[in-house]
């Protein structure tokens, strides 16, 4: 491991929805968090790099909590 990136819950959760929305990948907070850290990974490369990451859970043990309710 090279890096830890650190991201803020609430900026994981809103980012959870953006995949869903746009792409149907419908994941939870730790999805939202990597795709973050992901999208800031590739700010940083030339643009030729490549950046891949894993929506590491599903989005429906969060239908009961907030993450998904835009606000």
């Amino acid at each position: 491991m090279d890096e830890v990136l650190a991201i803020p819950t609430n900026d994981a959760k809103v980012m959870a929805r953006r995949p869903a929305r746009e792409e149907g990948l419908f994941g939870g907070t730790s999805s939202g968090a990597n795709v973050l850290a992901a999208i800031e990974t590739a700010r940083r490369l030339a643009p030729q790099g490549t950046v891949v990451t894993l929506l590491p859970d599903s989005g429906l043990k969060y239908l009961s909590t907030g993450v998904y309710r835009s606000g």
